[in-house]
């Protein structure tokens, strides 16, 4: 699997002479005073999929282009910013080797600037609800949005934003839109024909065609919550926050990003799918906030074999490996060794899916969970808990993720980790090897220059053995002179690698 972090692209992000990258800092929530839930044209009915040569999209088009919107921001951003900023809202690990670790200096804060951006958004009420993406509206101080005509303009409100999601919900003060009907992406199928609609390159009713590459897309590591579409319908700069709509021209997904090693389309494009949107946007409207569920499990995926160890027929379901003491599922009575079958009245596929159904559950909501231990079928209810506010990372730091140790200032701007179960089935790590995982690095570090990447597990320092995060730290403290010499596994195999000492 490839450095991501090095190639995915969000779609917004069109700046006054450059394309940016455009990155988190954080959720927003600005809920105005009686907000009324939005009244949603929603048809879900499956899509007709008889085979017919179409000359045009014409009319498919017509039908959902009024409801795209154009976005322009102005932003604050700092006037040298690294694609890891420390406050971006995105570091999982707090940085180890750092300027402002414990016990150095706090380094000054960087000078900012005004920067106009901009993205797409759709219309989903009559009466001014747009759903978007949260880095497009991000840290905005004014937002406008132009509708299709390319002449009326309205100044938008935040409602709130979800940076797990890469969500937003803002509002205008309209009436009479034309708002666009939202289908059940549930229903979404590999070879569905999309249209992408949205203003990319700030040019603005531009639509791009293609297929749905894949569904339930995870494992891209840019986002706490993935959930995406994948297309090979263009996607590019400024397309963020669009439509990706289908044959019938019903709203299935909010565009959000790309892979791709040119900065445009490649043929590999993400987008966030209605139904999750859905969601997002009805914590925001009736809560005026997004709470996350947490269960408090380390869990894997059932192979065959493991299958047939528990007993079970089938391979559908998750392992629990650990439970968090105390946590919602220790408290419930779930054990490492159950294997949890159904959420509610839900059969759970896989690790993505059970992960979802948490996390679009309230904290405090009560769930059936069916589980299977040792031979049999039982049903706990659990109360699901709170996930914290910087999502799945930060709990690296109580399954032993993170060490709460001191940092030196020897590779300074790398974070590392002991390696969880989950980081190596996240970074396709062998369970026999030891060692420290590299968890950022930032790009205008030294041992970034040096090809030291996100990903890559540290197993030796000046020869000396690494078994975890602590003993980075330790070796590093101790380490004098110019330079300092790693032995670093990496994709491609393991290699020395040779960095200067900041």
């Amino acid at each position: 699997m490839k450095n991501y972090s090095s190639m995915i692209k969000f779609g917004s992000g069109l700046l006054v002479g450059a394309i940016a990258w455009v990155l988190f800092s954080g959720s927003t929530s600005s809920v105005a005073e009686d907000i009324q839930s939005p009244e949603l044209d929603i048809d879900t009915a499956p899509l007709t999929r008889e085979i017919k040569i179409a000359t045009s999209f014409a009319t498919v088009v017509k039908k959902a282009s009024p409801s795209v919107v154009s976005i322009q921001v102005i932003q604050k951003t700092p006037m040298s910013q690294s694609p890891f900023g420390g406050d971006s809202g995105m570091d999982p690990f707090r940085r180890f080797f750092s300027p402002d670790a414990p016990g150095q200096p706090r380094s000054q804060q960087a000078p900012e600037r005004r920067v106009q951006g901009g993205g797409s958004g759709v219309i989903v009420s009559e009466d001014g609800f747009i759903l978007t993406n949260n880095h497009v509206i991000d840290g905005a101080e004014t937002i406008t949005v132009l509708l299709s005509d390319d002449q009326t303009k309205y100044e938008a409100e935040v409602l709130g934003g979800d940076k797990h999601s890469d969500l937003a919900v803002i509002k205008i003060k309209a009436d009479n839109l034309d708002p666009i009907t939202l289908s059940d992406s549930n229903q979404l199928e590999v070879g569905d024909l999309v249209l992408a609609m949205g203003s990319p390159f700030g040019l603005s009713q531009s639509v791009t065609m293609g297929i749905v590459s894949a569904t339930g897309r995870a494992g891209l590591q840019m986002m706490d919550i993935e959930n995406f579409i994948q297309t090979d319908a263009s996607i590019n700069p400024g397309n963020s926050g669009g439509a990706l709509v289908d044959a019938q021209g019903r709203l299935v997904g909010i565009n959000t990003l790309i892979v791709s090693r040119s900065g445009g389309n490649q043929g590999i494009g993400f987008a966030i799918p209605v139904n999750m949107a859905r969601r997002v946007m009805e914590q925001i409207v009736n809560f005026g906030d997004i709470k996350r569920g947490l269960l408090g499990i380390s869990m894997q995926e059932l192979t065959e074999s493991m299958a047939v160890q528990f007993g079970l027929e089938e391979t559908t379901g998750v392992l629990v490996s650990e439970a968090s003491i105390g946590g919602p599922a220790d408290k419930a009575g779930i054990e490492a060794g159950d294997v949890i079958l159904k959420f509610n009245d839900t059969k759970v596929r896989g690790l993505t899916h059970l992960k979802l159904l948490v996390v679009e559950t309230r904290p405090g909501v009560e769930v059936d969970m069916t589980i299977f231990r040792r031979g049999e079928s039982r049903v706990l209810s659990v109360e699901i808990g709170a996930l914290p506010s910087d999502g799945y990372m930060a709990l690296m730091r109580n399954w032993g993720g993170e060490e709460e140790t001191d940092g030196g200032t020897v590779l300074q701007g790398v974070a590392v980790s002991n390696l969880t179960p989950q980081l190596r089935e996240q970074f396709g790590i062998k369970q026999n090897m030891n060692g420290a995982l590299i968890t950022e690095v930032d790009a205008d570090s030294k041992a970034h220059a040096e090809g030291l990447r996100a990903g890559h597990v540290i197993l030796q320092i000046e020869h000396k053995t690494v078994s975890d995060a602590q003993d980075v730290i330790d070796i590093a403290r101790g380490i004098k002179g110019d330079s300092i010499l790693l032995h670093v596994w990496t994709r491609k195999g393991a290699r020395f690698m040779v960095v200067p000492v900041n």
